[in-house]
């Protein structure tokens, strides 16, 4: 639960002026969970106090905190901090962090290196192994250190390298851990800190001798990596650690009290600290303040009717301020710039408003821009030219102003210099994987043509599209009852929080299935983001309803484990399942088959042996990673499903699903967010290397997790297996491939499951669906050899509970793949981080090309205008005989004599610049240009006036568009507006000047767009 700023702010204001003298060495405020702490810190730090935000550290006395390497770095880098800040501070903290000793000053301690000073090697060896350092051929984790001779690469905050000559230290630079590059800046001075501890030799073995009268459970391989992983927990022994809860004075936050009764009753904690937090004070609620929310669209209004108070306005950016209408220079405000925290208090004669969004617990990587990604000498296609070489952003002087433009090579040399805002109307070209593309010649008409051919064929297709979705749109489907109290109960029951798009998917889904309408919906989403959860919303709907459902999965282990989730999670509501795939003997067979035409099961998991078995009332059918089932099965499937309501399931869905759901065919819901515990998985492509192998494999055995190996040769396996013992005598390994027994095959798993082995060496067959959290890195034989949806899949399969995962693509000869294998392979390791499954799909529609549309073949037609320019065009007809016209934009024409481009002093980067551009020029409202706004402003500093300018003219460009005019030029002073019917107005602008053409234009524009609002009004 998220605490009362306002409780905290109305306490430490309450003692703000003692505070100095009373906390100078440190008050610890205690919340529930991170969450909270974050909220209260950012309380502190707007009252000016220095503050600090522990991690939630979760783990148990004694448990392998290899596992935990993420947390136990961010407390010990917050603790290094907090004992070096000197003047009066507080370090918020969720309980859980601080019920065991944590360690003190001494044991943080890091060490200085200094360019020009002298460094003993073998001195510098043994400190690096005291202070926890692991030695490793290449350095890739935070925590490893490689010595090379006269080169030492080290890890701790950044990956650094030392350069020696002789014993002096040469130069420190950092380097980039991908390419092992190193940056061209030098530094001056390196801190390193511990990767664990500051020890010396006597603590050392002390603490080693402890951890090994302590613990017992040590895998047979290697047991030097005790320390990292059980070191922890006897710092005090050697007096490395402190009690926070005696060595400070502490406060709780509400909720606290509750949150400490369950852990003493149900977890294994320290008992005196739990006992410590119920007889300790709590933070009051506040009687005189207290929290509050808005929204923009009430903001004029909410800062109205608090006039009269004393108003502080906390932004990041100017950007955030003049999108919340707020005039910078207004004496009303106090408006504090600069200032990442979110905090809303309302007070009697007070209020504090942030416009920051509130602090996250975890920030996950956006998705880059991947098909719209261009590079100099790239193919594009323009909407109206062609096919072209993308020849760069190059500067012109148009009518006395300077603007950036997209240079295009036509045939015969001839260019066109597109305006880079209207970079919408250019894609990368994108067809199929071979040959070249033909250039188109500019003036001649001939791509006119060819798009008018192609335009005539794609309406037949279009034709064919809307009759498929008309046919089920006029079929009356079974009706749901999704309103059902026990369908709450179900939800409740999953043992965790639904994320925002699993809770949307589920209502999208209930709306068809309570439509009257047959439903055919797609279910988007990541490996492990929770497709399954959401599908089994719908299969109780049905069988609430009086109905039967099936899943059926494309592989017999998957249905087994579908099976075993299903059952767990439907015994408790009397739901009868069966198990239907090959494996399942006659006997059973014929009882399931007779049972299901009875209507005696409600549902039933298998694979294609459900194509042909006949049911009493089957209402609902989900398909599970349909890109694996064949031609021949859709069709089956498509049969089977005509009037039956249908679900596919894919996380990377393969291109024609992909392009049906985004033509408005089939509905589509997307997961795209990561259940919180999940981090992504690293992912490296490497030379097979027997040295790299021993790594990877000790590495992921130290932390006590599992490792899939997969060889994509059965005939062969046996000789893999020999190698892997060759390298590894005491490794624990089982096989499994599809030419084992099903019913041995589910033993080896389980025993797997139950930390028999440390390695199974497979086939990928595990691809699909197998949910193993402990093994958490996973090699690939060969992947040169497997697609991209594979090699995604692939890697769903570790990094499932909240350790990290490492996926390795290994390739024995990087020289003699194909351009397509290194075009997947550069996809994946670009692409490592969580929701990148979507990203995946267009690169796979990239390689593999833009594949059928309703059974009919149209590569021709993709390769002479590119898959993007074809789907437009498809979207078009689709729309043009469906009636919807609302879908194609107008387009505007804006030529005013005003200079204006990102300028390229402000970001460098050209390839920055471009993307910038692009979304841009995509962007569809205002809201979009102010969120890049403040974008740029956070990222590379304040604007310049030629960078504000040209975001002022897409604004206009946006705003012009909505209010139905075409063009706006202008000539000196004057400018005129020509609407869609042709009709014209000239306006004056105060002076020829940029500043008054601007304002002018936008005056103009704000009245058009407030007589729209007027008109609409009274129509309504």
């Amino acid at each position: 639960m998220a605490v009362s700023q306002s409780s905290v702010y109305a306490y430490l204001k309450g003692f703000k002026k003692e505070f100095d003298s009373h906390f100078k060495n440190g008050l610890i405020i205690i919340s529930e969970e991170r969450q909270s702490a974050l909220n209260a810190s950012d309380v502190a730090r707007f009252l000016g106090i220095n503050t600090f935000v522990l991690p939630d550290f979760r783990a148990k006395f004694g448990e392998d905190l290899r596992s935990f390497q993420e947390e136990l770095s961010e407390i010990f880098v917050v603790l290094r901090e907090f004992y070096s800040c000197k003047s009066p501070k507080i370090l918020f903290s969720p309980l859980s962090t601080l019920l065991y000793p944590l360690p003190n000053t001494e044991s943080l301690q890091s060490i200085e290196l200094k360019v020009g000073s002298t460094l003993s090697l073998k001195d510098f060896k043994e400190t690096l192994f005291y202070l926890g350092y692991e030695f490793v051929d290449l350095v890739e984790l935070s925590g490893e250190v490689s010595i090379r001779g006269e080169i030492i690469d080290v890890f701790s905050s950044q990956p650094c390298r030392i350069i020696l000559f002789g014993d002096e230290i040469e130069s420190i630079r950092t380097f980039d851990v991908q390419s092992q590059l190193c940056s061209k800046e030098e530094l001056e001075t390196l801190a390193i800190p511990p990767a664990f501890f500051n020890l010396n030799a006597e603590s050392h073995t002390i603490l080693q001798n402890i951890i090994l009268e302590q613990q017992t459970s040590f895998l047979d391989i290697e047991k030097s990596s005790s320390l990292a992983s059980f070191g922890f927990w006897y710092l005090d022994k050697i007096n490395a650690a402190q009690d926070f809860l005696q060595t400070y004075p502490f406060i709780v936050l509400p909720n606290v009290k509750e949150f400490a009764k369950e852990i003493l009753e149900f977890q294994e904690y320290n008992e005196q600290s739990v006992q410590r937090i119920l007889k300790s004070k709590e933070i009051p609620k506040s009687e005189e303040y207290q929290d509050f929310d808005y929204h923009f669209n009430t903001l004029k209004n909410f800062l109205e009717f608090h006039k009269n108070k004393q108003i502080t306005i906390i932004a990041k950016t100017e950007s955030q301020v003049r999108q919340a209408g707020i005039t910078l220079a207004d004496t009303h405000f106090k408006i504090l710039l600069n200032l990442d925290i979110s905090v809303n208090i309302l007070g009697k004669d007070e209020l504090i408003l942030s416009l920051n969004s509130p602090q996250k617990q975890k920030k996950h990587l956006k998705a880059k821009i991947f098909l719209d990604e261009l590079n100099i000498g790239d193919y594009v296609v323009h909407c109206d030219y062609g096919v072209a070489i993308f020849n760069g952003i190059v500067q012109a002087n148009i009518f006395g102003a300077t603007r950036d433009f997209i240079e295009l090579r036509y045939l015969g040399e001839d260019k066109l210099l597109l305006p880079v805002e209207n970079l919408e109307r250019i894609d990368r070209y994108v067809a199929d994987s071979g040959g070249i593309p033909l250039l188109d010649r500019l003036g001649k008409g001939s791509f006119a043509k060819l798009k008018e051919k192609v335009r005539e064929k794609l309406f037949i297709i279009a034709n064919a599209i809307i009759a498929l979705a008309a046919k089920r749109e006029l079929l009356d489907g079974v009706v749901f009852d999704t309103a059902k109290e026990e369908i709450l109960i179900f939800q409740n029951q999953s043992g965790f929080h639904y994320t925002e798009d699993q809770t949307q998917a589920i209502t999208e889904i209930f709306k068809d299935l309570s439509s009257g309408r047959v439903m055919d919906r797609l279910l988007s989403g990541d490996v492990g983001f929770g497709k399954t959860e959401v599908a089994m919303n719908a299969m109780f709907a049905a069988f609430l309803s009086g109905y039967q459902s099936a899943i059926i999965a494309p592989t017999t282990l998957l249905t087994y484990q579908h099976f075993n989730t299903l059952q767990e999670r439907f015994a408790p509501f009397g739901l009868k399942l069966a198990r239907l795939d090959r494996y399942v003997s006659a006997k059973d067979k014929k009882n399931i088959l007779a049972s299901l035409k009875k209507g005696d099961l409600n549902a039933v998991v298998g694979t294609h042996a459900l194509f042909n078995v006949e049911f009493k009332n089957l209402a609902l059918i989900i398909i599970d990673e349909e890109h694996k089932f064949g031609v021949k099965q859709k069709e089956k499937i498509k049969e089977l499903s005509q009037n039956i309501h249908l679900l596919s399931m894919s996380a990377t869905p393969i291109p024609r699903t992909l392009n049906m759901a985004l033509s408005r065919i089939k509905g589509l819901s997307e997961l795209k967010t990561p259940p919180s515990e999940r981090q992504a998985t690293r992912t490296f492509v490497k030379a097979y290397d027997e040295i790299l192998l021993k790594e990877v494999i000790l590495r992921e055995i130290r932390r006590g997790g599992q490792i899939f190996y997969i060889h994509n040769n059965i005939a062969t396996m046996a000789q893999k297996k020999e190698e892997l013992l060759s390298i590894l005598p005491q490794l624990k390994l089982a096989i499994l491939h599809s030419q084992i027994p099903s019913s041995q095959a589910e033993d080896i798993v389980l025993d797997f499951a139950k930390g028999a082995y440390h390695l199974l060496l497979c086939t990928s067959i595990v691809e699909s669906g197998i949910h193993l959290p402990n093994a958490n890195t996973i090699l690939v034989d060969g992947a040169d050899c497997f697609g991209i949806a594979d090699l995604h899949q692939l890697r769903g399969r570790v990094g499932r509970s909240n350790k990290g995962g490492f996926c390795y693509l290994l390739v024995e000869d990087f020289e003699s793949i194909t351009a397509d294998a290194k075009k997947r392979l550069l996809a994946l390791e670009k692409n490592s981080f969580l929701g990148s499954g979507g990203a995946l799909a267009y690169h796979d529609l990239e390689i593999r090309g833009g594949g059928n549309l309703v059974g009919e073949a149209q590569s021709g037609h993709i390769k002479n205008i590119g898959y993007s320019l074809y789907l437009r065009l498809l979207e078009e007809a689709i729309f043009t005989l469906s009636g919807d016209v609302q879908q194609k934009q107008n387009p505007i024409d804006v030529k005013l004599s005003v200079t204006a481009f990102l300028n390229p002093e402000l970001i460098e980067s050209e390839r920055l610049r471009l993307e910038i551009y692009r979304r841009l020029s995509k962007s569809e409202d205002e809201n979009a240009v102010f969120l890049i706004e403040g974008e740029i402003e956070e990222r590379f500093g304040r604007l310049d006036v030629y960078t504000r300018q040209f975001l002022d003219l897409i604004r206009i460009k946006i705003i012009a568009r909505n209010c139905g005019i075409s063009s706006i030029l202008n000539y000196q002073q004057n400018i005129s507006f020509v609407d869609l019917k042709g009709e014209k107005l000239m306006i004056k602008a105060a002076s020829k000047d940029e500043d008054d053409l601007l304002t002018a234009v936008f005056t103009h524009l704000e009245s058009l767009k407030s007589k729209q609002l007027q008109n609409k009004s009274k129509e309504s």
